[in-house]
Formats: C-alpha cells, sequence, structure tokens
C-alpha cells in the first residue's frame, strides 16, 4: 500500500514509518520539516513538506491509499494545530487512520478515575481540542484511535483493538507501548476492519 504518515518527525510517527517500510509499503512522510525526518540511506521514503495550519501548502494526497496520523500538541504550537489536521485530512477526501487519546471527549471516564485525573491535570487545557479535532475526523469516515498513555517498550503480543462501547474500565491506569500502538494503527491501515468509530488500542 501507499501509505502516508502525518507527523512522521515525531517519536510515534517516526515508529509508524520504520514499521510501515518493514512491511513493505511505499512511505510518503508528511511534516512541517522534512529534513526532521531520518531513515538509513538504505530505505526509501517521499518525504512532502504538510503545515497543518497552511492550507496553501499542504500537499495533494490523491495517490495516497490510507493516511495514518500522528500529530499531536507539540510545544511551540499555538491553539488550533491539532483541529487544522484534522481538516485538512478531511478536505483531502482520503481514508484516514486518527491518533486521539483516551480520556478526551466520549471516553473521558473510560480509563479509571485515576486515569482521569491524571489526564485532567496534565492535558486539561488541551481536551477540549482534542475532542473537536476528533469529531471532526469521525464526520469525514475516519478510525480514531483513543490510545491510553504511550510508553517505551516491547511489541505486545497480546496487543488488540476493541471499540470503545466495549472496552472495560481499569482500575490502574492504562498504558501501551509506542511500538505496540504503532503497529496496530498500521494492521487497521492495512485492512479497514473497524471502519468509522472510535477504538481504545491495548497491551
Amino acid at each position: 500500500m501507499r501509505i502516508a504518515i502525518l507527523g512522521a518527525s515525531g517519536r510515534t510517527g517516526g515508529t509508524l514509518v520504520d514499521l510501515a517500510l518493514d512491511r513493505g509499503h511505499e512511505v510518503v512522510a508528511l511534516g512541517r520539516t522534512p529534513v526532521r525526518v531520518t531513515v538509513p540511506a538504505s530505505r526509501q521514503v517521499e518525504n512532502r513538506q504538510a503545515d497543518v495550519t497552511d492550507p496553501n501548502s499542504f500537499p495533494a494526497l490523491s495517490d495516497i491509499d490510507v493516511v495514518v496520523s500522528a500529530i499531536g500538541i507539540s510545544k511551540g504550537d499555538g491553539p488550533g494545530a491539532l483541529t487544522a489536521g484534522a481538516r485538512r485530512l478531511a478536505a483531502a477526501d482520503v481514508r484516514t487512520v486518527w491518533l486521539g487519546a483516551l480520556g478526551s471527549g466520549v471516553s473521558s471516564r473510560s480509563g479509571g478515575l485515576i486515569y482521569t485525573g491524571v489526564m485532567r491535570l496534565f492535558v486539561g487545557s488541551e481536551l477540549r481540542e482534542k475532542v473537536e479535532a476528533d469529531e471532526i475526523a469521525l464526520k469525514a469516515g475516519a478510525t480514531v484511535f483513543h490510545a491510553p498513555d504511550v510508553t517505551d517498550g516491547p511489541l505486545s503480543s497480546t496487543r488488540r483493538v476493541v471499540p470503545l462501547a466495549d472496552l472495560r474500565r481499569p482500575l490502574l491506569p492504562p498504558r501501551i507501548s509506542r511500538i505496540t500502538l504503532a503497529s496496530l494503527l498500521l494492521d487497521e491501515a492495512e485492512s479497514g476492519k473497524q471502519g468509522n468509530g472510535i477504538v481504545v488500542p491495548l497491551a
């Protein structure tokens, strides 16, 4: 497949690039600063400059099978970057797998009481924008992943995805390793099995 990865220069985006190449896909890396996407010379990646806050500089994606978005709200980003990204992909009319956050919007209580408190403490000011971006992506037909806290660690052998409605509220704050999350995002990009809706990746 020809897979575009938005936010390819970030840690999760970079992991997605590596895994997609490992699986034999053609990868198009989308980012504001393409030179920050680093892969060995032996691995071919097409870099396209993509500033989500500037519609005129966002590239066409008509040659792309699916986009996986790994953008977040980075330090220095003004308000609106995340929703702008959702709008750019919605306008591109391409199948999208969108990375959101467990504990935002309709999943605000799904991570358990401790997790809810942590989200409000550390992500509180960004929650509203995350919710708005999810709504834009969902309206455009995306599969939205509400991922729990992302950590470094190995690929989980028990990884799976469940619809938000089927998630059992955990006692302890849930976590998932970055490579496990990236693997599940790519699984959905390849299969389209979950379709339009909110799902939760679990380890």
